[in-house]
């Protein structure tokens, strides 16, 4: 995919190929330094090789990468610089601590292996909410809690790029929503960009600006997060995703009296969803309904217990299968449904024509609120 030329300074820039027996990767594409930016595909695509080439782990490769006009890897020119050299952190699966100190102990290594220290210690034991466990050990702590200090420990040691690769993956729901919301408030506070590398896609919609598309080694598909996951819907023959609009809205009204938020789809139109107390110090949402939990009907629903109601004009239908994928526009936001074909042949829907849409309040997901 041909990449639009922009500062090399504010881009991370990946020219490589590398060559196993059962597996090949060969990535040309630019990323940009800037907010989270998701890694995506189905297992063995390469996500995982890419970030350890990125920080320099992966020896088997040829070609180069740069990260903001600095040279980490060039095989060419002989150059590829230890990881300790690249100014790349990285977040694995497990955390990976020093087991015979404490979580300070953890930290202060970090800091000591940072030779111009500009971050606060205290500032980022803070920020990762770490200042009650400080003296345990990490045999002592919870999965969520030692990838928090992973996390630290990586971030204090001042990278330019901050890799995650699949931190969350051993978490429980409450763990993962607090440090999806970590990350997001490190990358605002600091300004870091990030990489995260998820089988996740309700966790990358949360929390990602751009998604990167892998598949067999190849980078397939690369935008911004809501449009990309919109391309990957008609992928019907390699179904990668559960088929989906995925939004990110103004809130409204952060209760209606009934339980509700309400979401500002445009001047004429709402969202309803069920209401969550950390709504209220939100001003935008992200979610997403499911293709499936959308329902078409070709009058408007006056009598139902069914509360979100849109009017759309069918702009797309895709036979896939037995099923139907539609795409309806209403106002400037597509939505995607899918109904069976017999319900698509007994409405007689076709293109241009006018429908309501129809879902309940709890059809409206969010994953870290």
């Amino acid at each position: 995919m041909p990449n639009s030329p922009t500062d090399v300074f504010s881009q991370l820039i990946i020219k490589i190929a590398v060559n196993y027996p059962q597996f090949d990767l060969a990535i040309d594409h630019a990323i940009p330094l800037q907010g989270i930016t998701g890694v995506f595909g189905h297992s063995a695509s390469g996500k995982s090789t890419l970030l350890r080439a990125i920080a320099g782990l992966e020896k088997n490769l040829s070609g180069e990468i740069s990260l903001a006009n600095k040279s980490l890897t060039n095989t060419k020119q002989g150059v590829y610089l230890k990881p300790e050299q690249r100014q790349v952190g990285l977040v694995f699966q497990n955390s990976r601590l020093f087991d015979h100190l404490t979580v300070l102990g953890n930290l202060e290594y970090a800091v000591k292996r940072c030779k111009q220290s500009k971050l606060s210690l205290n500032n980022v034991i803070e920020l990762t909410e770490l200042t009650t466990l400080l003296a345990h050990k990490p045999d002592e702590l919870s999965g969520g809690q030692q990838q928090r200090v992973a996390l630290a420990r990586a971030i204090l040691a001042e990278p330019k790029l901050l890799l995650l690769d699949e931190p969350l993956s051993a978490l429980d729901q409450h763990s993962k929503t607090q440090l999806l919301n970590m990350m997001l408030n490190i990358q605002k506070q600091l300004n870091l960009p990030m990489l995260y590398v998820s089988h996740s896609l309700d966790e990358l919609q949360q929390v990602c600006d751009n998604l990167l598309v892998m598949a067999k080694g190849k980078v397939v598909n690369f935008g911004n997060i809501h449009q990309v996951i919109h391309q990957l819907n008609n992928d019907d023959d390699d179904a990668i995703i559960h088929q989906q609009t995925s939004l990110s809205l103004p809130i409204k009204e952060f209760d209606n009296g009934h339980g509700l938020t309400a979401l500002a789809l445009n001047a004429q139109q709402d969202i309803f969803l069920s209401c969550e107390p950390s709504f209220a110090q939100q001003s935008q949402l992200r979610c997403f309904i499911l293709a499936s939990d959308i329902s078409i009907t070709l009058t408007e629903p006056m009598n139902s217990s069914i509360v979100n109601h849109l009017f759309g004009t069918i702009k797309e239908i895709t036979q896939q299968k037995n099923k139907v994928l539609l795409i309806v526009h209403c106002g400037s936001q597509d939505f995607f449904v899918s109904i069976s074909a017999f319900s698509q042949q007994k409405l007689s829907l076709t293109l241009n024509q006018q429908v309501y849409l129809q879902f309940k309040a709890s059809a409206v997901r969010t994953f870290i609120h």
